[in-house]
């Protein structure tokens, strides 16, 4: 839980959208990882198989009717500036993140998900291929995609 809570916590809010939600479902995945921690087989690295399962719980949870019947107000999004910054460029930071995570947040499941690996996650298209179990031409049609509805997005 120490080594990928935070990830974690980050990977269940790109789904959800909401950060009691997010935290929620994050122990429920814990819990979930250590009842079948004997079924780990090594086949892939840990947080392959912690991440695998927190993609899996969390389209649950999307498809569940909870969600589907229960409006939840989502929290307001918190960025954190520089101290350095000042208090002009802070806002206009601040705006431009919150367009940003807006804008992403808003971008359909399937690119959503391949924008949040492979820029807030650093991982490689091969790497999203394996976690999501798509192909890796489909990934980059993907982020290829989510990256040219973003910029109408932001252009706007």
């Amino acid at each position: 839980m120490d080594k990928y809570g935070e990830s974690l916590l980050h990977l269940t809010y790109s789904y959800v959208k909401d950060r009691t939600v997010a935290e929620d479902l994050t122990q429920e995945i814990f819990v979930k990882c250590y009842q079948r921690l004997g079924q780990y087989e090594s086949r892939s690295t840990l947080k392959s198989w912690l991440w695998r399962i927190a993609i899996n719980h969390c389209k649950d949870y999307l498809r569940s009717w909870h969600h589907k019947h229960i409006f939840v107000a989502e929290d307001q999004v918190k960025k954190t500036s520089s101290i350095e910054k000042d208090v002009e460029n802070e806002v206009i930071q601040r705006y431009e993140d919150k367009q940003l995570v807006e804008a992403v947040m808003s971008l359909p499941d399937r690119y959503r998900e391949v924008i949040y690996f492979y820029y807030f996650e650093e991982l490689s298209i091969k790497e999203i291929s394996s976690l999501t179990s798509v192909n890796q031409n489909t990934i980059k049609t993907r982020l290829k995609r989510a990256k040219e509805i973003l910029k109408e997005c932001l252009e706007v």
